[in-house]
């Protein structure tokens, strides 16, 4: 028989005490501390009955528990009893429901014993009943009676328990639409029923709530981003009002489901759930503090406040649909609803409370309204859907002819919103499930669509049941009824009767409690009395579910980090942040084997494992981390996984080359070690899956595999095939097996020697060292690429195969030593020796200077050059005075001095609180711009914080310093401002774009604006004259950088070109599309009126000023990643990539005089420097040509500052 009633359940304060944060023993009254499940009906030792969910005490209580002094007030409405309902969602997506009433409850005897707590105490108590059946009015109904007969003066004829017993056991589930249950708890009797499967699913919920706390247009809002799966959060300072909403909203989806995580009600200690990247729906109490979580594209609705926030827009439900949506509900809901106001006083400050609910004037009959109102919008919304279906057997929608079909009958262009929600799997499992089929294999949209049509009432389409349903009584138990006529009364809720095994562990952990303070003296805090105390069960039970909560962490991070758009930047983001705090902090590795437990998981789904170039290197940073971690604790089971999954993960570089992960880790020294390599040999024969094959050729093939391996790794032939030839002997293969694994390694050097072209290093070519092409100098032949051009991927397998080999000295060496003949060798600031740099022409030989600046814990984002002119007033005007300026996403600004060799960081400015995005600075003053939407100036010299500019809604993008102690500052919020610093107030709102700034340039002699980013238009304003000028159009996809010289605006896009205005004429004058990426950066070469383009395909192209036009006058390759920064002097062009790549150019003063026209001067510049390139992922560079010096933020939190010091 199935029972409606699976479980009663009491929660609340345990014999062993923890605090929310785990911390075990009792710290007095002001804590919150850990729910345990009390008791339980049916027992824990019935073995008909699964155990109730893990999760139930943390759920019903959210808040945790809290020890009072004193129990109910009836004068004071915060200790009355709670009740509100609660559901719980399973990992086969069914719904558990839950009816719970809190209560204060004296705390027992024994426990305020063991743990010294002050006599008299109270803790939090919660009772509840568990059902599988969305019946919440019984469930309430049921748990308020035994509740209030349990507090009864008159008690009740029989032991509480007793009551619950048969209440739980005997009370079936009825049929639906046949069967009525009556059922007696002592003498208040109740009734369930279900309705017919044939009508509406069952709701047991009012819609009241929701209606009341959103306006019209707010509860279209929250349908629409449910409808479009986002990351949605309520919040409320009521438990019920939380789980009723979240409810209702799922119900006025109907015919679809929520497909994604679904926590109406979250436990306090669960808020860093709220940074899932999966969609979900979760209910959050006001009272807990949201700060530090990012909220990036949480739609947040405020059920207090009628508000809803979100950072990503919702695209609204479009027209005529709309318009028949609101006017609908409007109809229905004036004037059957009562105002807000007095529902938050009225209504819900009881519906917690007691007595119940007053009568209200909405009722059931308004519920229906309400669902056949959203019925009927989704019928009109997806008319004709059906004839869309492309396979009935598979239900294949196709999409985009029922978006053109759509546009062409209402005679609009396609709506964002349909075509999302066309995505979005609420709408595919509709397909795949087919929702109300009848035999006519119709759906209930299209039984709604056919009586729409044909102008019947849409309700005839659910069928009503005219037979009266069956009553069925459950009658009451004379068990436990005292023939003397007493009565059961209780002063605390009573505790079911426990067994010998559970009284006798109570009483061991108590006393293990109460011993420990008798030896102590005193309360000690960090005392863990219960460690000895747990069960080897107790203690693998606990440690599976610490490694289940990080393995889903890192699941739902991982997921999240493959998803980051071209423009995010993995290595600052919250998911690498927090995959790499989760393995560098967990000692015991779980952190790190969960990680690539993760990775392999991801594989077996179908996972094609190709990464951009930016995840390429957040991975290779977390695998090569995670294998750190694991050489520490001896884990060779997570090493041999890493190594496995990471001969998997590659990139293609500019040649459709791949370039795997595992080629990266060479770096580790666990791979010199041999007894890795025999232990992962005997894994492989225990894994193997041919057994009776001959040994020999076993154990052949297993070498192989480890040949494989220590190839991809990048292993030198020789250490690789000692270690091979160790483990063959011990094994003891014959000859013709070790000819065959030699003939293998050969294999795979001829294979990568044929493409990549054999290098020794006495013949290896300078571009190897990233030493100037010696291509470089022919400006006219533009098919010729130099070396440095080849791809990424062929630098790695230079440099891997240019190792001296004819000298081995030893198989276990960790050193490289890079050597030429008569070639001196210094080292770099990694520490790996390398070959000194040459000068282009070989003739003289000069010093690069590259040092690591290093003090932020986080990326560098934002990286400013001070010029000499600003520095004079501070430390004079030395020659080497520059000074750079670095903010990051550890929120703060460090000011460096390269004179200070050795002691760089000359200050440290801290007051942001997310991450810093723009700098600049004036003689007196530096200001930064930050991701929290302030500007903040402080004084250079005293480093003191001056003013906090307050007034944009986003993320600050760029900030500039102007004269007359004036700021200028755009942001993600469209808008660009003008500040007086003096007085710390927005002067003006200067320009209004449609969508984010991402660039900005200003004219101080003219007072002339430009600006642009995401809304692909470039706008000029003339700040003084309070007008703008144009709208420059043309490009079609974001605005990336931007220039403005005199009359001339220059332009760099997502859209692979580069356009140069007429800032007078508001025309373009030239199309620059050479480049096979996106624009990054442009610059303007003011003496020969020239123009410098750099892009994300690492070509760097010098165009000029022809009779006939502008054209392409060189083009540079010897970056091999994406163009960050060009910074162009009169004689000095600095020039850094992303890959870390560093270069000069020098255009000599006394060729000028040479140049027969303007033609040739943009060829004059030539590569005169660049320092050897090290592993790093930067994101800003900033060039101080003054001072021959370039400086680069890198993405591990350094700043490389390469100080190229030429004697001209």
């Amino acid at each position: 028989m199935a029972r409606i009633f699976e479980y009663f359940v009491v929660c609340g304060i345990g014999p062993e005490i923890r605090s929310i944060d785990g911390t075990k023993g009792y710290h007095g009254p002001g804590w919150m501390y850990l729910p345990s499940l009390l008791d339980q009906y049916p027992p824990s030792t019935h073995t008909l009955y699964p155990p109730p969910p893990p999760q139930l005490p943390t759920c019903v209580l959210p808040a945790g528990v809290e020890f009072h002094s004193s129990g109910f007030d009836p004068n004071d409405p915060s200790t009355f009893p709670r009740s509100y309902p609660i559901v719980l969602t399973e990992g086969d997506g069914s719904k558990i429901y839950v009816s719970c009433i809190s209560f204060r409850d004296p705390v027992c005897e024994d426990i305020v014993e063991a743990y010294r707590i002050q006599g008299n105490s109270y803790a939090d108590k919660c009772i509840c009943l568990v059902s599988r059946s969305p019946s919440f009015s019984v469930l309430r109904s049921a748990l308020e009676e035994l509740f209030v007969l349990c507090f009864s003066p008159t008690g009740s004829s029989k032991p509480l328990w007793d009551i619950i017993s048969h209440m739980v056991s005997n009370v079936p589930l009825p049929t639906p639409g046949k069967e009525r249950v009556l059922f007696a708890i002592e003498n208040c009797l109740l009734s369930v029923e279900a309705p017919p499967n044939c009508g509406l699913p069952h709701v047991d919920i009012s819609f009241q709530p929701l209606v009341q706390c959103l306006d019209v247009d707010n509860l279209i809002r929250l349908f629409t981003a449910v409808l479009l799966e986002r990351r949605i959060l309520l919040r409320a300072n009521k438990y019920s009002l939380l789980t009723l909403a979240s409810e209702a909203i799922c119900h006025l989806i109907y015919p679809f489901r929520w497909q994604h995580v679904y926590i109406p009600l979250l436990f306090y200690s669960g808020v860093d759930y709220i940074d899932a990247p999966t969609p979900y729906m979760m209910g959050l109490h006001s009272g807990v503090d949201m700060t530090g979580l990012t909220m990036d594209g949480v739609v947040v609705v405020d059920l207090e406040y009628n508000s809803i926030t979100t950072s990503e827009e919702i695209p609204p439900i479009p027209e005529p649909e709309l318009s028949f949506l609101r006017g609908e509900i409007m109809k229905l809901l004036h004037p059957n609803v009562i105002g807000i106001d007095e529902m938050k006083a009225g209504i819900y400050s009881v519906s917690e409370h007691f007595p119940k609910l007053r009568a209200k004037q909405w009722g059931e009959d308004h519920d229906l309204q309400l669902r056949m109102i959203f019925l009927k919008f989704f019928a009109t919304f997806l008319t004709g859907y059906r004839n869309f279906l492309e396979n009935s057997a598979t239900q294949v929608f196709n999409t985009q002819a029922f978006l053109k079909k759509r546009s062409r009958s209402t005679n609009q262009p396609s709506e964002p919103m349909i075509a999302q929600f066309l995505d979005s799997h609420g709408f595919l499992d509709y397909l795949e499930r087919g929702v109300g089929f009848d035999e006519n294999n119709n759906t209930v949209l299209d039984k709604l669509q056919d009586a729409i049509g044909r102008g019947q009432n849409p309700m005839s389409v659910f069928l009503s049941s005219s037979t009266e349903p069956e009553i069925l009584t459950v009658s009451d138990s004379a068990v436990g009824i005292s023939e003397s006529g007493a009565k059961y009364t209780y002063n605390r809720f009573p505790s079911n009767i426990r067994t010998e095994e559970q009284e006798e562990k109570r009483k061991q952990i108590l006393a293990t409690i109460s011993n420990a303070f008798e030896y102590s003296g005193r309360h000690t805090p960090s005392k863990d009395p219960l460690a000895d105390n747990l069960s080897p069960l107790e203690r693998a039970a606990e440690r599976e579910l610490m490694v289940l909560d990080i393995k889903v962490k890192l699941q739902g991070l991982w997921l999240r980090l493959l998803k980051l758009g071209s423009t995010d930047d993995p290595l600052s983001s919250f998911e690498y942040g927090t995959i790499l705090a989760l393995i560098e902090s967990d000692a015991e590795g779980i952190g790190g084997s969960g990680f690539v437990e993760c990775i392999r998981e991801h594989m077996h789904s179908g996972w094609h494992c190709q990464l951009t170039e930016e995840q390429f290197i957040a991975v290779k940073e977390l695998l090569k981390t995670a294998i750190n971690r694991a050489i520490s604790r001896s884990d060779w089971v997570t090493i041999r996984d890493a190594l496995e999954v990471s001969s998997d993960m590659y990139k293609k570089d500019n040649n459709n080359v791949p370039d795997y992960v595992q080629r990266h880790l060479i770096s580790l020294s666990i791979w010199e070690e041999l007894r890795f390599w025999e232990g992962y040999f005997d894994y492989l024969m225990e894994q193997s899956s041919n057994k009776s094959a001959n040994y020999a050729s076993l154990v052949t093939a297993q070498l192989v595999v480890l040949a494989s391996h220590m190839a991809g790794l990048g292993l030198p032939d020789n250490d690789a095939w000692y270690m091979i030839e160790t483990i063959a002997e011990r094994n003891s293969i014959g000859s013709k097996q070790f000819i065959k694994i030699r003939g293998f390694l050969s294999h795979i050097q001829q294979l990568r020697n044929g493409y990549w072209g054999f290098t020794s290093m006495k013949a290896q070519s300078v571009s190897s060292l990233a030493l100037p092409s010696p291509h470089s100098k022919n400006a006219k032949d533009e098919d010729q690429q130099p070396t440095e051009g080849t791809g990424v991927g062929r630098n790695w397998v230079q440099s891997m195969f240019s190792r001296n080999t004819t000298s081995r000295s030893s198989s276990f060496s960790r050193v490289r030593r890079w050597t030429s003949d008569g070639g001196n060798s210094v080292t770099s600031e990694n520490g790996t020796p390398r070959k000194q740099d040459l000068s282009s022409g070989g003739q003289k030989k000069l010093q690069t200077n590259v040092r690591m600046l290093r003090g932020h814990n986080g990326a560098i984002t934002a990286l400013h050059c001070v010029t000499k002119r600003e520095v004079w007033d501070l430390v004079g005007d030395r020659e080497d005075a520059g000074f750079f300026i670095s903010g990051s996403t550890d929120c703060s600004v460090k000011i460096w001095d390269p004179s200070l060799r050795g002691s760089e960081l000359r200050a440290t400015l801290k007051g942001h609180t997310r991450t810093v995005r723009a700098i600049s600075s004036d003689r007196g003053k530096v200001v930064s711009g930050s991701d929290d939407k302030s500007v903040l100036v402080w004084d250079k010299q005293t480093t003191q914080l001056l003013e906090e500019l307050k007034g944009h809604d986003g993320p600050v993008s760029c900030v500039r310093t102007l004269s007359g102690e004036r700021v200028l500052t755009a942001s993600h919020d469209g808008t660009v401002k003008m500040w007086d610093v003096r007085t710390d107030r927005c002067v003006a709102t200067v320009g209004r774009c449609s969508s984010a700034v991402l660039c900005m340039e200003y004219d101080d002699n003219v007072g002339i604006l430009a600006a642009a980013g995401r809304d692909v238009v470039a706008n000029m304003w003339d700040i003084r004259a309070s007008r703008q000028m144009h709208k420059l159009s043309g490009h079609t996809q974001w605005i990336r950088s931007l220039r403005m010289v005199g009359d001339t605006v220059i332009t760099g896009s997502d859209d692979w070109t580069a356009r140069i205005w007429s800032v007078s004429r508001g025309t373009c004058d030239a199309v620059l599309a050479c480049h096979a990426g996106p624009v990054l950066c442009v610059e303007y070469s003011s003496l020969d009126r020239g123009i410098i383009t750099g892009s994300t395909d690492g070509l760097l192209r010098f165009w000029e000023n022809d009779d006939g036009g502008i054209r392409s006058a060189k083009n540079v390759t010897i970056h091999n990643a994406a163009i960050l920064s060009i910074n162009a002097g009169e004689h000095w062009l600095g020039i850094g990539a992303a890959d870390n790549s560093l270069s000069l150019f020098h255009r000599p003063q006394e060729r000028l005089g040479s140049f027969s026209g303007p033609g040739s001067k943009m060829a004059g510049w030539q590569l005169y420097r660049t320092p050897q390139k090290t592993v790093a992922m930067v994101r800003c560079i900033a060039s101080d040509l003054e001072r021959k010096r370039i400086c680069s933020g890198g993405r591990n939190g350094l700043l490389r500052l390469w100080d190229a010091t030429i004697n001209i």
